[in-house]
């Protein structure tokens, strides 16, 4: 008997891995990492194999050829399934006495073990062929086999579809790492990168330049790791983003830069953010927003993997401000609608309370966004989105079905009167099994609050089989004309940059500077992708002392800090502008993974810690004094905790 059924799921979980991903691994991988050029990449050079597991055919019959892989299965020591990064093929495991050492190593070899073995590339039986499988219709039948390094028992199966905790993944990513999913995530990820460098230096002459790790602690934006110096009580800092370096170098002449650049940010990690991060950084000087735009547009059509649809340009554009009037947010997913309505004209003579307090203020609105059959949702469901918005945003939202039937979530339903129920179903389009979620209060915080309702509605929905938002749809936009400045939340007197410091303001806002600096736009540019922030980006201020009103007078901070920069721009700076795409949420989005961790060689967990090695890690007081620091401990009780629970670092 051969592997039948169960190499056919073994197969087809290689041909369909999770995610979005829907072309097989293997071949599409093989095929695509040639990345256009005219030469075909050989796997086999310089090693001791002379094929890949993935790549024999019936091409090959006949042939000799050494294999090296690892054991992904053995079935009734007859029949066993070789495996490497390339793919899968099938051993036939001599039974004849004059090859019984190649049978002992074969048969006792643990699981996951490595191995080398050399045979006869000879077709399957009539019957037996596996056509879901790449090398489904060969097998090789072996002369010689090597142990070359047997498997302890492993902590969890090499296989996508055994079910393991993230925190044990991480602890032994090394061997998560040969899941075929991660295979896929890694390599296409090298493949995009590959592509865009050809693209930016072989196709438009950018150039890839460097930037150091060690800097110094730069005003605004997210906290930045310290790193000590041996000159007492001096730091260095790791860069958040390699932003002064690149408009330096626009000064000094470089013209086009790009990077591939490791950037540090001393925060927790999220789904779509960890600690250590990468971007695809870029900076080019003589140009505008509109060059920036299409840049940026022909490199992703250009770098995108050859199994999904085609990226169709140019990607439309959305104020910031018309963004937060329709879809709540400055990141909207427009790949359903559920938009915001304002649909403050229709209750102007309500006798509903709470509706009429609020358009009695000045700023009072009434907002809206129609729940396409929101008659599916559950009672439960409803509660959870009333009680979302009290608790979130301290705001009542109130839940309406126009279907008299359905109206059990919402007695204050009654109140509506005959015409403000028409005009309300006219503006907003409403079918009969949809539901209507209304807030009123002041502009900004109303369409907060049913931006975030829209994205939960549309998680529920699809919970209860509704499909709004296709996954293999994606969705680009972008979003400009953001206001150069906002109110500190601790001091809503003093403000903050919107974007970093060196945005430019839009031109024809300069004037007011000077007069209502809250009011002035900014030539900053974000890329969006089904709901997600993948790049952002602005025209830089080129001018000293521009730069300088803006950090010491509108900012009030230090310049000092900054002084290589100002007088940087003071000798003859070009008008530049840059961008920079987040490559991790990039490709987390392109592979439809769950978490950037998975596009991530070595990812940190969400308390930014490396489960692997257990970093970080303490350091022996003699070690420290070099650095001039001393460290105070914890309390003792705090500590005995931490040693007594470490089983905790483990589930972050």
């Amino acid at each position: 008997m051969y592997l039948g059924s169960w190499l056919s799921r073994l197969s087809r979980g290689l041909s369909r891995p999770i995610g979005k991903i829907t072309q097989p691994v293997w071949g599409s991988l093989s095929r695509s990492l040639s990345l256009g050029a005219q030469r075909i990449p050989e796997f086999s050079s310089f090693v001791a194999r002379t094929n890949t597991c993935g790549e024999l055919r019936s091409s090959h019959l006949g042939q000799e050829v050494t294999l090296c892989g690892w054991i992904q299965y053995r079935r009734q020591n007859t029949f066993l399934v070789l495996r490497d990064c390339h793919g899968l093929v099938q051993i036939i495991i001599p039974q004849d006495e004059s090859a019984a050492s190649v049978k002992k190593i074969l048969c006792e070899a643990p699981l996951e073990s490595v191995v080398k073995v050399t045979g006869t590339v000879i077709s399957r039986p009539p019957g037996q062929e596996n056509l879901k499988m790449p090398t489904g219709e060969i097998e090789i039948r072996v002369k010689t086999a090597e142990l070359l390094n047997a498997c302890k028992k492993l902590p969890f199966e090499i296989k996508d579809f055994m079910k393991k905790t993230e925190a044990l993944r991480l602890q032994y990513r090394y061997l998560d790492l040969r899941s075929f999913q991660m295979q896929y995530n890694l390599r296409l990820r090298s493949q995009i990168v590959m592509r865009m460098r050809e693209y930016l230096c072989n196709l438009h002459g950018f150039v890839d330049v460097e930037t150091p790790t060690l800097f110094k602690r730069t005003p605004g934006g997210a906290k930045e790791f310290l790193v000590p110096s041996r000159e007492p009580g001096k730091f260095y800092s790791l860069p958040q983003s390699p932003q002064q370096f690149k408009q330096l170098l626009m000064v000094g002449g470089l013209d086009r830069y790009f990077q591939v650049a490791r950037c540090y940010r001393d925060e927790g990690s999220r789904p779509d953010r960890q600690p250590e991060f990468t971007q695809i950084d870029i900076e080019m000087s003589f140009v505008d927003q509109t060059g920036i735009q299409r840049l940026i547009e022909g490199l992703l059509q250009y770098s995108w993997p050859d199994d999904k649809d085609p990226v169709e340009i140019p990607f439309p554009s959305m104020t910031f401000a018309e963004a937060l009037a329709t879809y709540g947010t400055d990141k909207p997913d427009i790949r359903f609608g559920m938009k915001i309505v304002d649909i403050s004209d229709v209750f102007r003579n309500t006798e509903i309370r709470f509706l009429q307090d609020a358009l009695a203020k000045p700023q009072g609105t009434v907002k809206a966004i129609c729940v396409p059959e929101g008659a599916y949702l559950r009672k439960q469901d409803i509660v959870f989105i009333r009680d979302f918005a009290t608790h979130h945003f301290s705001q009542e939202v109130l839940p309406v079905f126009l279907n008299a039937k359905r109206n059990w979530s919402s007695p204050f339903a009654k109140f509506i009167m005959e015409e403000e129920r028409l005009e309300l179903t006219r503006l907003m389009e409403i079918q009969e099994e949809d539901m209507v979620l209304l807030t009123a209060g002041e502009h900004e915080k109303a369409c907060s609050l049913l931006g975030k309702l829209r994205l939960q509605c549309a998680d529920l929905l699809e919970m209860r089989g509704v499909v709004l938002r296709d996954p293999a749809l994606f969705s680009f936009l972008w979003v400009v004309d953001f206001p150069l400045f906002v109110t500190k939340e601790e001091s809503p007197t003093e403000l903050e940059s919107a974007h970093h410091p060196f945005t430019a303001p839009n031109p024809s806002d300069i004037h007011l500077l000077y007069t209502e600096p809250e009011k002035v736009r900014g030539q900053h540019y974000d890329l969006v992708l089904n709901g997600s922030e993948i790049g952002g980006g602005s025209i830089r201020i080129h001018d000293a002392q521009l730069q300088r009103y803006i950090l010491a007078t509108l900012l009030k901070e230090d310049v000092k800090l900054l002084s290589h920069l100002l007088q940087a721009l003071d000798y003859g700076a070009p008008p530049h502008g840059g961008i920079a795409l987040g490559l991790d949420r990039l490709l987390c989005l392109v592979t439809g993974a769950p978490s950037i961790r998975d596009v991530i060689a070595f990812p940190k967990s969400y308390r930014g810690h490396d489960l692997m090695s257990s970093a970080p890690d303490s350091v022996p007081p003699e070690e420290l004094k070099p650095y001039h620091i001393q460290v105070t401990w914890p309390a003792d009780s705090e500590e005995e905790n931490a040693a007594a629970t470490p089983s905790e670092n483990l589930s972050s």
